[in-house]
């Protein structure tokens, strides 16, 4: 059956609508994604003078606040960020670069509780625990580095992880005028998907920035003790 003219012009004015549609959603995921390369490359670029590779470069600094991640990933692999920080954090405290590590991650349940698994591990990995203090409300990137400011008084510190992280760590520390510099633990090259993520993390905390969004939890002061000359645990005396 043949469309009169009203449906026909029904019809166009529909295909029109669509095709405006199209081309807005278009326009807008263009936007958003400059957006996200603009964020991810002015981050990048503002804090690259803070971020070291080479540990015989890096200053001293009091303080050494390892961010967290989980040690296993969903499949029951080690999660090599978690690792690649602990070895980073290990050789700093080894090289006398740092005189404590702060370790600060999620306990969201008793089974789950990330800054009680690096003090495990990197005791087996020879560090002291009196040298290790560790913060169990570091929920996100912003809580671990607002609280080593102002619950454990750690005015001077290095950021341990890796550089897409230390990035976006020191961001924030800058922001909030926290003296911070970062240690880069090695990436797994393996795993582009986490550097993809990160565009939307980096958007994340600009907003949250914007926004002035305080940690979940502060609570009460709890300096860490002041700066020591750290042993050298390499020693057989």
């Amino acid at each position: 059956m043949k469309l009169n003219l009203k449906e026909k012009l029904q019809s166009a004015f529909t295909l029109l609508q669509i095709k405006r549609a199209v081309r807005y959603l278009a326009i807008f995921v263009a936007f958003f994604a400059f957006l996200l390369i603009i964020v991810d490359q002015t981050i990048g670029y503002y804090v690259r003078k803070d971020i070291y590779y080479d540990i015989e470069k890096i200053p001293n600094r009091p303080y050494g606040l390892v961010l967290g991640t989980s040690k296993y990933f969903a499949n029951n692999t080690l999660n090599l960020f978690y690792y690649n920080r602990l070895l980073a954090a290990q050789r700093l405290f080894e090289a006398k670069k740092v005189d404590y590590l702060l370790l600060s991650g999620d306990n969201r349940t008793l089974q789950y509780n990330e800054p009680r698994t690096m003090l495990k591990d990197l005791k087996k990995m020879g560090v002291p625990q009196e040298f290790i203090y560790l913060d169990f409300a570091g929920f996100r990137t912003l809580d671990s580095v607002i609280r080593a400011d102002q619950v454990f008084k750690a005015h001077s510190l290095t950021i341990i992880s890796q550089k897409f992280h230390c990035e976006r760590a020191l961001f924030i520390a800058k922001f909030h005028n926290i003296d911070a510099i970062c240690f880069v633990a090695d990436y797994p090259q393996v795993y582009s998907f986490v550097r993809v993520r990160e565009f939307f993390a980096r958007l994340q905390a600009v907003w949250d920035l914007m926004v002035e969004r305080e940690p979940h939890f502060l609570g009460e002061p709890e300096p860490l003790p002041p700066p020591v000359t750290i042993p050298n645990v390499n020693s057989d005396t």
